[in-house]
């Protein structure tokens, strides 16, 4: 089983959720974050004063799938939230020793819903 999380622009979390869904993924947490990336922040104008916001608003995604569903699901992010833009965002995989449903007591793949 692997996690994945993806952090991508508020304005593709809808495009990404939909996307996800016509490929079978049922179960995500998705969390609204602040961060920054190589660009550090971005400048603003407000008042027609110009500032520097050094922590941007980001969506982040967490699935957790098994081996097999992560190249689809990677792809399907990647593609939905790209804008050929700086920004677009970051996704990560990473092992996932063990889940647990905490209703039932299901374990792994059981417990994730595949």
């Amino acid at each position: 089983m692997k996690m994945i999380v993806a952090i991508v622009k508020p304005a593709v979390t809808e495009p990404v959720m939909d996307a996800l869904a016509d490929i079978g993924i049922s179960g995500l947490t998705v969390s609204e974050v602040k961060g920054h990336g190589r660009q550090k922040g971005q400048t603003e104008i407000y008042r027609g004063a110009e500032y520097q916001v050094t922590l941007v608003p980001k969506v982040r995604f967490e699935i957790a799938v098994e081996d097999s569903a992560v190249d689809k699901v990677v792809d399907t992010i990647s593609k939905t939230a790209s804008t050929g833009k700086i920004g677009d965002g970051k996704v990560f995989v990473m092992d996932l020793a063990s889940a647990v449903r905490i209703r039932t007591g299901e374990r792994d793949s059981e417990a994730i819903g595949v």
